[in-house]
C-alpha cells in the first residue's frame, strides 16, 4: 500500500516501496495485452491492482512507440472529467468547441499508445463510454484499466487480481520464503523493526498470520505495521481475538471484505483520538496534498489546532495510514483509496462533519489560488504551474463541492460499499451546497484564469466557468470575471461568437457595478476575439485606446502586458513594424522589472514578427530563438506552435529550405497536441502557408516530406533544441531512427525532476535523504545520458518531457 508516488499526470507511478513480485499475473497481463485492446484487472480494495497495473505498463512500454499514459481517477467525482483527465495525461491542450471524447480520439486516431485507467469502479459508466469510444475510433489504443467491477464491454478481457498465496502454517514451510505474502510481511516489519527475517522460529506464525489476513496485501502492510510493539504472536493472538468479535463466535470463514475491514478497524483503533479525527479529515483532500494543506483541512481551532497536525500526520505515517511521496514544494502525502474512503464514511458519522471539513478544504484551495494567482507575473512561474498542477484533484474537489446540485447526494462511495459485499452505506453525502459556495465556487473558477489559459487546461476552465455561471445567475463581480474568463477560453474559430458575447456581457455587467478592472480585463478578450477574427483594424483600434488609457487599479499585470502585446501583434500585421518594436521593448521592460517569463515570451514573439515584417532576418530569428527557449520553459504549447510556425517562416527568407521543412513538421506536431485544426487569425495562419509553399519548391516534394517527417517525429526538446542550434542537443537532420530514446532511471528521473524545480546539490540530497556525492553523481549521469552541459538543459528537457 502507498508505495507508488504519482509523478506528474500521465506518467508512470514511481515506487517507493519494494514491489512483492506477482510474476504469473505480471506474465498474464501481458500476455492478455497482446491480443486484447481493453484488459481490466478485478479484485477486492486493498489487493494491489494499482501496483499490478504499473508494474504490466512499465514491462509493455517498449511495445508502444507512443507511449504509456496513466490516468489516476481516484480523486475524480465527476463522470465529465473523465475524458478531461485523459486529455491531460495525453498532453492534449484542447481548445475546441466539440465534444472532448471526440477530440481524443481524434488525437489518438494514428498512435499507438497504452492507457491505464486507475480505479475506475465509482465512475463506470463514464470510463465505458470513453473506452468504447476509443476502441472503435482508433486503430493503435490499448487500455488497461483497474476497478473492483468490470466495465462491461464487449471487447473487455478479465484479469482477476486474487491475494497473495500463503502456505500452509502446518504443512512443509522450507520453501515458504518463496512465498509472495510472507515476503511482503517480512520487507514491510524489516522496515520497522531493522533486522527482522524470516526464520524457522517464525515462519509458522508469519503464515499462520498471512493466512488469516487472507492474502491481503493491504491488510498484510498494516498488520506489519505493528510489529513496531508486538511480536508475531502477539499479532497473531490479538487478532484471532478480534476475529472473533467480528463473527460473535462463528466457525464460519470470513469473506475477504471484512478481512480488510478488521485490518482497517484495528489500525484505525491503534490511533490515538486526535489522528482518528485528522484521518477522517484527511479523507476530503482529492490525491495528494502537502502539509500545508493538511493543516488548513484539519485544523478547527477547537478539537483540533495547527500545531497538532504535523504529530498526528507524522503518527499516521508510521502506522502506514499516510503514505510520504515527492512533491514540487517537498513532501506531499496522500491516503490509499480504501483507507480514504474509510475515514469519509468517519467523517460522515458526525452531524456536520463532513460539510465543515469540505468548505475548510475549499476555503483553503481558494486562498492558495489567490495566492498563486496574485504572484502569477513574477518570477515564480514555473513552480506556480507545478504548485498546482499537483493539486489539481483538490481543485476539481473544491469546485464540484461548491457547485453540486442542491439535494443531489455526492457520487463518492465510503468505505462500506468499496469492498464487494460490504455492510450497506451510511450516510448520502454532505448534501446541498448554499448560495454562499456556489459563489465561492464562481471566485475560484475565475481566479483560475491564468492557470487554465496559459497551461494548458482550456477545455477544463471552460467547463468549470460555464457550470459556476449557470449556478451564480445574480449581478456580482464574480460573475463579470466569470464572463470574461468563458469567453476567452472560448479560443478557437468555432466558438469565438460565444466568446465575444460572453465577454461583452462581461464588459457590461462590469461597468454597471462600477468595477474598472474586470471591465478592462473584458475588454482585452473581446480585442483578441477580434484579432482572431481577422478584424485586424477594429482590434488595433481597440488596443490603442486600451494601452492609451493605462492600467486601471485591480487589473491584473498579465493582461496590461498582454494588451501590449496584442496591440503590437495588430500592428506588425498591418505593416506598423516600428511601431510594434516600440510596444514589444515597452513590454519587455515591464516584464523585466517584475521577472516575468510567460507574457515576455510573446514579446519576444512579437518582436520577431516586427523584424520579420521589416526584413530584418538576423534580429527576428535572434528574437525567435529566445521565445522559443522561455515557451519551453514555461511549457506554452500554443505559444510554442506558434513560434515554430515563425522560425520556420524566417528560415526560408534565409534559404535554410530543408532546417524550414523540419521545423513546419514539428509545428505541425505541437498543434497537434492543442488540437486536431489550426486556429488562430487569417493572418497568423497565411504565414505558415507561405512557408510551405516556398519550402516545397525549393526542395522538391520528395526532400521536403523526409525533411518535414523528421521534424515531426522529434520531442519538443530535440524541435527546440534544432531551432536553437545549441550543441549537446540531439541532430534534428540525422534520421529519426537513428536516435536512440534516452531512458533514465527511476532514481534518476527523480533526480531530473529536482533539478528542474532549481534544487542545488545539497537540496536534492537532503530531499531524497542521500549523501551530496551520490546526488553529484546522479546529475553527472544525467548529463552524460543526455548529452548535455548545463543543469539548465535538464530542466527545460524535463520540461519537455511532462
Amino acid at each position: 500500500m502507498g508505495g507508488s508516488a504519482p509523478r506528474r499526470a500521465g506518467h508512470l507511478p514511481v515506487e517507493t516501496t519494494s514491489f512483492v513480485d506477482r510474476r504469473g499475473e505480471q506474465a498474464a497481463g501481458r500476455e492478455l495485452l497482446s491480443r486484447a485492446r481493453l484488459v481490466t484487472l478485478t479484485g477486492p480494495g486493498g489487493v494491489g491492482k494499482t501496483r499490478l497495473a504499473a508494474r504490466i505498463a512499465a514491462r509493455a512500454e517498449r511495445t508502444f512507440p507512443d507511449g504509456v499514459r496513466f490516468v489516476h481517477l481516484a480523486g475524480l467525482r465527476d463522470p465529465e472529467l473523465v475524458p478531461l483527465a485523459v486529455a491531460d495525461a495525453l498532453g492534449l491542450h484542447d481548445h475546441s468547441a466539440g465534444p472532448p471524447t471526440d477530440a481524443l480520439v481524434a488525437h489518438v486516431r494514428d498512435h499507438k499508445v497504452l492507457l491505464v485507467l486507475d480505479n475506475c469502479e465509482h465512475l463506470l459508466r463514464a470510463c465505458a463510454r470513453l473506452a468504447a469510444a476509443l476502441l472503435r475510433g482508433t486503430t493503435g489504443v490499448r487500455i488497461l484499466a483497474t476497478s473492483r467491477h468490470r466495465l462491461g464491454l464487449t471487447e473487455e478481457n478479465l484479469l482477476d487480481v486474487r491475494p497473495l498465496p500463503v502456505p500452509d502454517p502446518d504443512g512443509d514451510l522450507s520453501a515458504a520464503d518463496g512465498y509472495p505474502a510472507l515476503a511482503l510481511f517480512a520487507d514491510r516489519a524489516a522496515a520497522v523493526v531493522p533486522g527482522f527475517a524470516l526464520t524457522g522460529g517464525n515462519r509458522a506464525a508469519v503464515a499462520r498470520l498471512c493466512r488469516r489476513l487472507d492474502g491481503l496485501p493491504l491488510a498484510i502492510e498494516l498488520a506489519a505495521v505493528r510489529m513496531r510493539v508486538l511480536g508475531v504472536e502477539q499479532l497473531l493472538e490479538r487478532l484471532d481475538d478480534r476475529y472473533r468479535l467480528l463473527t460473535s463466535g462463528s466457525p464460519a470463514a470470513l469473506p475477504r471484505h471484512r478481512t480488510l475491514r478488521a485490518a482497517v478497524d484495528w489500525s484505525h483503533e491503534l490511533c490515538t483520538a486526535r489522528e482518528q479525527l485528522v484521518w477522517a479529515r484527511l479523507s476530503v483532500p482529492a490525491g495528494g496534498f502537502d502539509l500545508e494543506t493538511a493543516e488548513a483541512v484539519c485544523a478547527d481551532g477547537d478539537l483540533v489546532h495547527g500545531a497538532d497536525v504535523l504529530d498526528a500526520i507524522a503518527g499516521l505515517v508510521d502506522k502506514s495510514v499516510l503514505s510520504r511521496e515527492p512533491g514540487p514544494d517537498g513532501v506531499r502525502y496522500r491516503l490509499l483509496d480504501t483507507l480514504r474512503h474509510y475515514g469519509l464514511e468517519k467523517l460522515r458519522g458526525t452531524d456536520g462533519e463532513e460539510l465543515a471539513t469540505r468548505r475548510r478544504h475549499r476555503d483553503w484551495m481558494l486562498r492558495r489560488a489567490g495566492a498563486c494567482e496574485q504572484a502569477w507575473f513574477g518570477p515564480g512561474q514555473r513552480e506556480i504551474v507545478a504548485r498546482l498542477r499537483a493539486d489539481q484533484d483538490n481543485l476539481r474537489a473544491a469546485l464540484d463541492f461548491s457547485l453540486r446540485q442542491a439535494g443531489t447526494p455526492g457520487p463518492e462511495a465510503p468505505f462500506a460499499a468499496a469492498v464487494p459485499g460490504g455492510p450497506s452505506v451510511i450516510g448520502a453525502g454532505p448534501g446541498a451546497a448554499t448560495r454562499a459556495d456556489a459563489l465561492a465556487g464562481l471566485r475560484l473558477a475565475g481566479t483560475l484564469w491564468f492557470y487554465w489559459h496559459a497551461c494548458g487546461a482550456p477545455r477544463e476552465g471552460r467547463y468549470w466557468a460555464e457550470r459556476a455561471l449557470e449556478a451564480n445567475p445574480e449581478p456580482t463581480s464574480e460573475r463579470a470575471r466569470g464572463l470574461w474568463v468563458a469567453g476567452l477560453l472560448a479560443g478557437c474559430p468555432e466558438d469565438l461568437t460565444r466568446g465575444l458575447r460572453r465577454a461583452e456581457e462581461a464588459r457590461e455587467l462590469a461597468r454597471g457595478l462600477g468595477d474598472s478592472a474586470e471591465a478592462a480585463h473584458a475588454e482585452y478578450v473581446i480585442g483578441v476575439i477580434r484579432l482572431f477574427a481577422d478584424d485586424l483594424s477594429a482590434a488595433l483600434a481597440h488596443f490603442e485606446a486600451g494601452v492609451a488609457r493605462g492600467p486601471v487599479p485591480g487589473q491584473h499585470l498579465s493582461l496590461v502586458g498582454l494588451d501590449q502585446v496584442e496591440l503590437a501583434c495588430a500592428l506588425g500585421f498591418l505593416g506598423h513594424a516600428d511601431r510594434a518594436v516600440e510596444v514589444c521593448e515597452k513590454t519587455l521592460r515591464l516584464c523585466e522589472e517584475h521577472g516575468e517569463e510567460w507574457v515576455r515570451s510573446y514579446a519576444l514573439r512579437m518582436l520577431a514578427l516586427a523584424h520579420t515584417v521589416k526584413q530584418d532576418w538576423p534580429r527576428a530569428e535572434q528574437y525567435a530563438r529566445e521565445a522559443l527557449r522561455l515557451k519551453l520553459a514555461v511549457n506554452d504549447l500554443i505559444g510554442l506552435a506558434l513560434t515554430l510556425d515563425l522560425t520556420a517562416r524566417i528560415a526560408t527568407e534565409r534559404s535554410a529550405h530543408e532546417r524550414a521543412a523540419v521545423l513546419l513538421g514539428g509545428a505541425d506536431r505541437a498543434w497537434a497536441a492543442v488540437d486536431q485544426g489550426r486556429w488562430g487569425s487569417e493572418a497568423l495562419n497565411s504565414l505558415r502557408r507561405e512557408t510551405e509553399r516556398q519550402a516545397g519548391r525549393a526542395l522538391g516534394a520528395t526532400a521536403f516530406t523526409a525533411a518535414y517527417d523528421r521534424g515531426a517525429a522529434l520531442t519538443l526538446t530535440e524541435l527546440v533544441g534544432h531551432a536553437l542550434q545549441e550543441p549537446g542537443l540531439p541532430d534534428a537532420t540525422a534520421p529519426a531512427p537513428d536516435r536512440p530514446r534516452i531512458r533514465l532511471t527511476p532514481r534518476e528521473a527523480q533526480v531530473a525532476e529536482l533539478v528542474a524545480e532549481g534544487l542545488a546539490n545539497q537540496q536534492i540530497a537532503d530531499r531524497l535523504v542521500i549523501a551530496r556525492r551520490t546526488a553529484e553523481g546522479h546529475v553527472e549521469r544525467i548529463l552524460n545520458k543526455l548529452g548535455f552541459h548545463t543543469r539548465t538543459q535538464i530542466a527545460t528537457w524535463v520540461t519537455a518531457q511532462r
